[in-house]
C-alpha cells in the first residue's frame, strides 16, 4: 500500500506531469513542422532546384545505397523545428525576460544577492549603501 501511494505522490508531482505534457505537446508540434517541411517547404525548395522529392535522391558504390535524399528532408525537418523553436518560444522568452526590472544586486563584501534597497546584507552583515 505504501508502494502505490509512493507511486501516486511520484505521478502527481508537478514537474512529471509538465514534461508528459511537454512531450505531448512535442510530437504534436513536430507532427506539425514535418506537414510543414513535406507540404510546403519540400515542394518550394524541389521547384527552385528541379526535383519533386528529396527522398528519391541516392548513389550507389559498390553495392551500397547512399539516399542523401533522406538526410536532406531530415536536414530540413531540423533547421524549420529549430527556426520554430527559436522564433516562437526563445526569442518571445527573452524578451519576455530582458524587460523585467531588476531587484536585487550582489553584496560587495560575500557576493550574495540582496535587494536593491538593503542598507545591510542579510547574510554576512555588512552595511551597504542603497542603490
Amino acid at each position: 500500500m505504501k508502494v502505490i501511494l509512493g507511486f501516486k505522490e511520484f505521478i502527481t508531482r508537478g514537474n512529471v506531469v509538465d514534461l508528459a505534457v511537454a512531450v505531448v505537446i512535442g510530437a504534436a508540434f513536430g507532427a506539425l513542422v514535418d506537414s510543414l517541411v513535406s507540404d510546403l517547404l519540400t515542394p518550394i525548395i524541389a521547384a527552385i532546384i528541379g526535383e519533386p522529392d528529396f527522398s528519391d535522391l541516392a548513389f550507389t558504390i559498390n553495392g551500397s545505397r547512399f539516399a542523401y535524399g533522406n538526410f536532406i528532408n531530415a536536414l530540413i525537418a531540423f533547421l524549420s523545428i529549430a527556426a520554430a523553436v527559436y522564433f516562437f518560444v526563445v526569442a518571445p522568452m527573452n524578451r519576455f525576460r530582458d524587460g523585467k526590472e531588476e531587484t536585487t544586486r550582489e553584496c560587495p563584501e560575500c557576493l550574495s544577492e540582496i535587494p536593491l534597497a538593503a542598507r545591510r546584507c542579510a547574510h554576512c552583515t555588512s552595511e551597504v549603501s542603497p542603490a
